[in-house]
């Protein structure tokens, strides 16, 4: 057989399989077929702005209040936020955050939860205030202790800060439940909080009830003039998820925290069991959180995405209903919603250009 025959018998082959997977899947790689990975053109090359009409159920005050009140019947099962007080530690040391500066004392602050949970919060108090409180949220990479310098820089603008780390998290505990038929099972991940569900408890408590009992707690002791939140990652998730439901919140930012469930294309994006929480989402879906930490005087919700975001929710889909739902936000002529795309890093963090953003849209 001829070298030139035997160099056919390899390459035309080849070069039909390429050709079948130009013109059958024109954007794949040669990888995606081999490892049988579905393909996923880009979203952000077929963006196509969505009728928010179809989504949210909102049309006035009514409805907010309805909305609202849902939520807190499921969440709490009850008809009002709860009105728990938190335990207090004074003056409060930890060496950690000794170096801060503008800062008076530290305030520690724990409640005790349903199945043994018990989270910790700290309030930081500036030596020179502006009379304003920041609730700062970190999300899953650790304790807010990760949020230094973001604690930092609202202590250097004069807020006070309270700062949460979400359950199982950081200073918070890790309980062993008895779950019949299995047994003891030490909770590691927000994911077995399914084992939690019953009719009378729902896990998202479990991140919503210490923010608050602090709340509670502060309007008691001190006389703040305007409450604001500000979270990263799933600390995002939660101030988006909080100020919809307490509108003591004003504004409330988010970085990195959500897209609608059905604009999560990409398995990193999908995220832990309280993003997607059948029954929380059946009540009110993203588009509808939005609107219901948007709506009301002087009130904001503010969406801050990382577009090199090595995490989670990278990109521009979020132009997907940023203009759609800003102008049904704007139609109640009280509150406001804003989409920031931040591309000065590609981290995923709150980075120098939020935190000064944060700060300007406060001051």
């Amino acid at each position: 057989m001829s070298k030139l025959i035997k160099i056919s018998i390899i390459v035309i082959p080849v070069f039909l399989f390429g050709l079948f997977i130009g013109i059958i899947i024109p954007n794949a790689s040669i990888s995606d077929l081999l490892y049988n990975e579905k393909y996923v053109e880009p979203y952000s090359q077929n963006l196509t702005q969505i009728k928010i009409d179809e989504y949210v159920d909102i049309r006035n005050v009514e409805d907010v209040q309805k909305k609202r009140q849902e939520l807190i019947n499921f969440i709490w099962k009850s008809n009002s936020l709860p009105s728990q007080q938190p335990t207090v530690e004074s003056n409060f040391i930890d060496e950690r955050f000794s170096n801060l500066t503008n800062l008076q004392k530290i305030e520690k602050i724990s409640l005790k939860m349903d199945h043994g949970f018990v989270s910790h919060s700290y309030l930081f108090i500036p030596d020179s205030g502006n009379g304003k409180l920041i609730i700062y949220h970190q999300g899953h990479s650790g304790g807010f202790i990760n949020g230094k310098q973001s604690i930092q820089d609202f202590l250097n603008a004069g807020f006070s800060v309270a700062a949460f780390s979400m359950p199982l998290i950081g200073m918070n505990n890790q309980p062993t439940i008895n779950i019949e038929n299995i047994g003891p099972v030490k909770l590691l991940k927000h994911n077995q909080f399914v084992f939690l569900e019953s009719e009378n408890f729902s896990s998202l408590e479990l991140f919503l009830s210490p923010i608050n009992s602090t709340l509670n707690y502060i309007e008691k002791n001190y006389s703040f003039t305007e409450f604001h939140m500000v979270g990263i990652s799933g600390g995002g998730w939660t101030s988006t998820v909080y100020p919809a439901i307490d509108p003591r919140i004003s504004k409330s930012f988010s970085v990195a925290g959500s897209l609608p469930l059905s604009l999560r294309n990409i398995v990193d994006d999908v995220g832990d069991y309280e993003q997607f929480h059948p029954t929380m989402y059946s009540i009110a879906n993203y588009f509808e959180l939005y609107v219901l930490s948007s709506f009301g005087q002087d009130r904001g919700f503010y969406q801050i995405f990382n577009k090199n975001d090595p995490c989670c929710f990278a990109g521009d889909t979020y132009k997907i209903y940023h203009e759609p739902l800003k102008k049904f936000v704007s139609q109640f002529d009280s509150g406001n919603f804003e989409i920031i795309l931040d591309d000065t890093h590609s981290g995923h963090i709150i980075s120098d250009f939020g935190r000064e953003f944060i700060i300007e849209k406060l001051s």
